[in-house]
């Protein structure tokens, strides 16, 4: 009976663990403020413009993801039965929760560490209207040709 009891407490620490990551923290919230029903008009002073003057091909590390993956959930495995191992009653109960959390964001860590791919960026060198010069880099090209004249809104470059 023991046994099964701290098995349910095992599954569910690794079904929040597994939840929670399910979770994407970095979503803007999208609603329109009161009175604001339709987009705005960008009037921002930072807006630039400006003609290209080259682009040139980069390649950039990035990660793949950082969703749930296998060695979120074999870390999880690993830090139970190693936190099953520790103390006994309540106290054994304890160390196999922080075990299964513990192991779960290790595993979680070294997965996200071993996950980077090249990609591929364009960094864009425009002659702004005022003289200077500005070096862009972006994931797309926007169908920009050297010799467009761009808007540059938030440092990405759109042809006008």
């Amino acid at each position: 009976m023991k046994t099964l009891n701290k098995l349910t407490a095992v599954s569910a620490v690794v079904a929040t663990l597994m939840l929670g990551a399910c979770a994407d923290m970095n979503t803007a919230n999208t609603y329109p403020s009161a009175g604001t029903a339709y987009p705005q008009q960008n009037t921002s002073s930072d807006t630039q413009y400006g003609v290209v003057q080259s682009i040139t091909l980069v390649s950039q590390n990035s990660p793949t993801g950082t969703n749930i993956g296998a060695g979120t959930i074999a870390g999880a495995v690993v830090g139970g039965i190693l936190g099953n191992q520790v103390g006994g009653g309540s106290g054994k109960t304890a160390a196999t929760v922080l075990g299964t959390a513990g192991g779960a964001y290790a595993g979680h860590e070294l997965e996200k560490r071993n996950q980077t791919q090249q990609v591929n960026a364009y960094q864009l060198s425009v002659r702004l209207n005022n003289g200077s010069y500005q070096t862009l880099t972006q994931s797309s090209a926007n169908d920009i040709r050297v010799g467009d004249r761009v808007r540059i809104d938030n440092g990405v470059a759109q042809r006008y």
